[in-house]
């Protein structure tokens, strides 16, 4: 049986959505995602996400998250919300509330608007932020529980980092200018840092005021992207940790735009968009 898939984007964070059932025939899902996420010999995607269908009463689906380098990402707030958008786009979900199972736990997606024909609105929980050094992980002697202005020492300079597990390690730097940083260059070092041992998500955050705060972004197993929903979520609760921001900010990206509330209650929440571009056959086999 020959994959079909199709594909969606979040603010230019592009994902090929599969139902689980159409890739029974593929051994190796990680070379798979390789070969498919591939822009000049794929179909070219940020990832992939499958969508599996579930009998329990936790959740409704389950979601498994594939990087272009074929690792699987613990969790991917555009790819899931892209997943969630495929469900009601194919009308295999119609309620306003949806619980999708990820390797980080269950996640809340609720459906906020249709703004036009294929693009959808979500409001998505995707968990609280962890701080200390076993969580996030990262490699500190002794360990600490906040990794909050800590040093590392990047190709002999060093950086004030605020670091943290958000579905994902992320390693937060603040900057003044992007222009005037080579975040690239810096952005692909810290992935694989030696302290990083599961390597990193890499945010350069600057905020604008209390309410808005913009981002570039380098992200473990794909490079640079134009937005990511648990860098965005990183980056803004880095802000707030730090006091340059308030816990409800607006994230501005090369991508687009997203709003990311704290809540009271540890739980990270951010609102964007999934959007829908085009459906296709793999043809090239399993």
């Amino acid at each position: 049986m020959q994959p079909q898939f199709t594909k969606f984007h979040g603010l230019g964070n592009d994902y090929l959505v599969f139902e689980a059932e159409r890739l029974n025939d593929v051994g190796d899902l990680g070379d798979f995602a390789r070969r498919i996420c591939n822009r000049h010999y794929g179909a070219g995607g940020d990832g992939i996400a499958i969508i599996g269908k579930l009998k329990g009463d936790e959740a409704d689906f389950s979601c498994r998250i594939f990087n272009p380098d074929g690792s699987e990402a613990g969790l991917s707030g555009n790819g899931t919300r892209c997943a969630v958008a495929y469900l009601y786009y194919r009308e295999l979900w119609t309620r306003e509330e949806l619980v999708l199972s990820t390797r980080t736990g269950l996640k809340r997606y609720f459906l906020r608007g249709r703004p036009a024909p294929g693009k959808f609105v979500f409001e998505s929980e995707l968990g609280q932020p962890k701080f200390d050094t076993q969580s996030i992980p990262m490699s500190i002697t002794p360990p600490v529980d906040k990794v909050i202005g800590y040093p590392l020492e990047v190709n002999g300079e060093q950086f004030p980092i605020t670091a943290m597990q958000m579905g994902n390690p992320n390693c937060c730097i603040f900057v003044d200018d992007f222009d005037a940083l080579n975040w690239r260059q810096i952005g692909k070092a810290i992935e694989v840092h030696q302290q990083f041992p599961d390597r990193t998500n890499v945010v350069f955050v600057r905020p604008v005021d209390r309410n808005l705060i913009e981002l570039r972004i380098w992200e473990r197993g794909v490079g640079e992207t134009s937005a990511s929903g648990t860098c965005s979520c990183a980056g803004a609760v880095a802000a707030m940790v730090n006091d340059k921001a308030d816990r409800d900010v607006r994230v501005v990206m090369e991508g687009g735009e997203v709003r990311i509330k704290w809540r009271a209650d540890g739980e990270v929440v951010i609102t964007g968009t999934a959007e829908v571009v085009y459906s296709g056959q793999w043809l090239q086999g399993s």
